[in-house]
């Protein structure tokens, strides 16, 4: 009999990578651990993606800058600021950053997809994600399909790290498959700073992360299977330490991950205030 295919997201294959025993909290573990508190700037990247969302749903005519901010208020995300002065403060940033990025776009334009669902099989995956936003621009035999992912945590993004994105390639792999239209450049967009980083796959650079990405989804499947021999869960899910494990939603679950400080659910909004 063929081997079932691994049902995965961005998101569940990342999580395997950064941290297994993450994984298996995550997405096995039933009942699953009890998570912290909700973290602030969850719920400010959360509010921006909604209010760009909206801006698209709203027809042409309406995309005026006037409308910007009673669609962040009406996104808003209330979770995991340290009190009323920290929201607001974290609202007012969120406006302005919006206001100008919206300033440079054409209120006219309309992208193939907002918040899209794509999905791919492969020999290994049966692979979902939902996209930001997906654009048609113009290319050399035609139009060509663009990924862009909005972003509104760290700054200092490049090249480097939308090439190295394995979500953004598996997302482009996806989209050519569904929309039968070439989809090569991948873009982050940082809210914040105003800043787009990009890259410009290659079929061959697609394929590597998708390869790349059917082998996470086999050492999930060789780590489950050693789970239901009898194996620890702990060993066949191991930790892996790190500074993050202080922003973990697990951290206080995890022998090894608690022995990290623990991060506020509003330090990295302070932070990025203070910065």
């Amino acid at each position: 009999m063929p081997e079932r295919l691994f049902v995965c997201t961005p998101s569940k294959l990342g999580t395997y990578a950064d941290c297994p025993r993450r994984y298996r909290y995550s997405y096995l573990d039933r009942p699953a651990p009890p998570k912290g508190p909700p973290w602030a700037h969850n719920s400010l990247g959360s509010s921006v993606h909604n209010a760009l969302r909206a801006w698209y749903a709203l027809p042409p005519q309406r995309r005026r800058p006037e409308a910007v901010a009673g669609l962040l208020k009406g996104s808003w995300v209330t979770e995991g600021y340290r009190d009323d002065a920290q929201e607001r403060a974290a609202f007012d940033r969120a406006l302005s950053w919006l206001e100008s990025y919206l300033a440079e776009l054409d209120p006219a334009a309309e992208p193939i997809g907002v918040e899209r669902v794509v999905a791919v099989k492969t020999g290994v995956l049966a692979f979902n994600g939902r996209a930001d936003r997906i654009d048609s621009r113009p290319g050399e035999n035609g139009p060509e399909l663009v990924i862009v992912d909005y972003k509104t945590g760290r700054s200092g993004l490049d090249a480097d790290d939308a090439r190295g994105s394995q979500a953004l390639a598996l997302y482009a792999y996806a989209a050519e498959r569904v929309f039968r239209r070439p989809c090569r450049r991948v873009e982050l967009h940082h809210l914040p700073t105003g800043t787009v980083a990009a890259h410009e796959h290659t079929p061959e650079s697609l394929q590597r992360q998708v390869t790349r990405a059917e082998q996470t989804a086999r050492d999930i499947v060789a780590a489950e299977r050693e789970l239901a021999d009898g194996v620890a869960p702990d060993a066949a899910f191991p930790a892996t330490p790190s500074n993050r494990c202080g922003w973990c939603d697990y951290r206080r679950n995890c022998p090894e991950g608690s022995g990290v400080p623990g991060q506020d659910p509003w330090a990295a909004v302070e932070r990025a205030a203070a910065a």
